[in-house]
């Protein structure tokens, strides 16, 4: 089997308390969560593995905003996740290279509108392991959709996080049923 690590949404707008909709910030900080997403990160390097760092954001004129969405409809309005922007950016302390492979996402799922899944054919991945935020919502879906995809799908339970650590349980709880929950210390 080969393997690919998604790492989706660890911008600033989301997981530093200073972003524009930090609504992952605070767990992340209390559980540590980028710095076990760095072990998952270490890990697949040094077995050569496929990285691609996902993240959310839109042009800078919003053109690309689905402005009826719940969760995105006010973006534009309070300046969050606009691309090019400190809140886009990776949190400073992702171990992110510049010569690493980012997929922009216009929308929840990472692989909705993306070249995710041709990026993963090319390299004939398809043993998937996944970390980010949230769990409840850019993990979940991307989960699901990869598992219809046919992936073998693995959720790295402690480099995730979601608004909540019972939020956060209660997607691992139902994401068990179609991937594996593994936390970083099994890598």
């Amino acid at each position: 089997m080969k393997t690919a690590l998604v790492v989706v949404d660890f911008i600033n707008d989301i997981v530093h308390p200073d972003g524009k909709i930090p609504s992952c910030a605070e767990q992340v900080a209390e559980n540590q969560v980028i710095v076990k997403a760095n072990q998952a990160i270490a890990w697949a390097r040094k077995l050569e593995h496929l990285i691609v760092f996902v993240k959310v954001g839109f042009s800078a004129n919003y053109h690309d905003q689905p402005k009826q969405s719940p969760v995105f409809g006010q973006a534009d309005k309070i300046g969050a996740l606009s691309l090019g922007a400190w809140g886009t950016e990776f949190h400073e302390s992702l171990n992110i290279e510049p010569e690493d492979l980012v997929i922009v996402k216009p929308r929840v799922n990472p692989f909705y509108c993306t070249p995710l899944d041709a990026v993963l054919r090319a390299n004939q991945i398809n043993n998937l392991y996944l970390c980010g935020v949230s769990t409840s919502w850019a993990i979940q879906s991307a989960v699901r959709d990869a598992h219809d995809r046919d992936y073998t799908v693995h959720v790295i339970s402690d480099a995730c996080a979601a608004h909540t650590e019972e939020e956060h349980a209660q997607s691992l709880a139902m994401l068990e049923r179609i991937a594996t929950i593994t936390p970083s210390r099994l890598l």
